[in-house]
């Protein structure tokens, strides 16, 4: 089984080339499953289905064709579904709170509902072999790193809050009862609760397995783009996530012979330059802007061809991590695989929220979270193949390349 997930900042076209990958795996032989994670669902527009404007076939899988299915979530169907028990005391605590009763039931679907109930579908369909790929059509990047990082959000809530919370709140609810009108949770939004984690068990393990999942950057030539993309980069490798490929669309054509366009290509020229100095050695797919918007099977089937050509879109372009995190002490390591490395050949330059590696004729800017980034001393050490940028300190100080 694979799982492909498309993500990047909004309005690059991650529908369009989610759709296009999910449609070419189909057309090979893939039992494929298009799934939207973006409450503005428009896999249906993308491929001009005629259906009514709200319509999501009640959130359950749609044949497009043969071997090819879309899936719309409906969050009132999903909290009928899941979140009956939680929604109903979320939405008697806001009505207390003195809203009237619709507005409450509205504002009682809470984030992450819509992204826990995709969660129970990729995995219920993963235990069951219902598909051989799942393409996710993620939203844009941050609700894309709130969607993975639920799993690990909602252990460790039941590991250490849900019991205590549940005990506390048997114990208490008889005597506030008499004193408040307030609502506590009854023993039933506690079950409901336990079961969805149930049911999210191995999921976890199901997205960071780099056999199984992987994550395709969808980024558009440009500045304010590439560095979302960069961010993108860089949290979803925080994750342990595989990331096997940049699909930079909306290139401009080389035959574009105005001059209003010049400045337009020389730019993008650069800015594709910097996409692989940034993202090597994952694989960069160069997508030429269409004349046409990318609707609809036909035009969709072709759009897949100008990204993968002959090549099975199911397959991992890049099988391994580009670089990984640990925390030891008060250090942070960043490493990096690097074969063939001496400690001659590393020059590091340190900036405020990135780091750049030079080794040769090689350079890689590596953004750095937040919290990294206020760390003063770094270091630079050769391990075997892998090269460990160590940092440390809390004030400014100097860098320095250690064997």
């Amino acid at each position: 089984m694979r799982i492909i997930m498309f993500a990047g900042k909004g309005g690059v076209g991650k529908t369009s080339v989610a759709s296009a990958t999910g449609l070419k795996a189909a057309e090979m032989g893939y039992k494929t499953l298009i799934m939207s994670l973006d409450i503005a669902h428009s896999l249906s527009d993308i491929f001009a289905l005629d259906k009514d404007l709200m319509d999501k076939n009640k959130g359950v899988p749609f044949k497009i064709e043969d071997r090819l299915w879309i899936q719309e979530l409906d969050i009132q169907e999903e909290i009928q579904k899941n979140w009956g028990d939680v929604h109903k005391y979320i939405s008697s605590l806001f009505h207390t709170a003195g809203l009237n009763e619709i507005l409450a039931e509205e504002l009682a679907i809470l984030p992450g509902m819509e992204e826990v109930s995709s969660l129970l579908y990729i995995n219920q369909y993963a235990q069951e072999g219902n598909f051989d790929v799942i393409i996710l059509d993620c939203a844009p990047t941050g609700e894309s790193l709130r969607f993975i990082s639920i799993p690990t959000t909602l252990e460790w809530y039941i590991s250490k809050i849900f019991k205590i919370e549940r005990r506390v709140v048997g114990y208490i609810r008889p005597v506030v009862k008499r004193i408040y009108h307030v609502p506590l949770p009854e023993d039933d939004y506690f079950k409901s609760l336990e079961s969805l984690f149930v049911r999210l068990e191995g999921v976890d393990n199901l997205l960071t397995n780099p056999d199984i999942t992987t994550v395709r950057l969808v980024a558009n030539p440009e500045k304010i783009v590439l560095k979302e993309t960069q961010r993108s980069f860089l949290y979803f490798s925080l994750y342990k996530m595989c990331i096997d490929g940049i699909v930079m669309n909306r290139i401009l054509p080389g035959n574009i012979e105005e001059a209003y366009f010049d400045d337009w290509k020389k730019a993008q020229k650069g800015y594709l330059k910097l996409a692989e100095e940034y993202f090597s050695p994952v694989p960069i797919f160069p997508v030429t802007l269409f004349q046409n918007e990318p609707l609809g099977k036909d035009r969709l089937k072709k759009f897949g061809h100008a990204i993968y050509g002959k090549s099975d879109p199911t397959e991992r372009f890049y099988a391994g991590r580009p670089y990984e995190f640990t925390q030891k002490d008060d250090t942070f390591i960043v490493t990096i695989k690097l074969p063939f490395l001496t400690k001659e050949e590393v020059e590091l330059t340190r900036l405020q929220e990135e780091i750049i590696i030079r080794i040769g004729g090689f350079k890689r800017h590596m953004p750095l979270p937040r919290h990294v980034s206020n760390y003063s001393d770094v270091k630079a050490k050769i391990d075997g193949p892998f090269l460990n940028i160590i940092f440390g300190g809390n004030k400014n100080g100097e860098k320095e390349v250690d064997k």
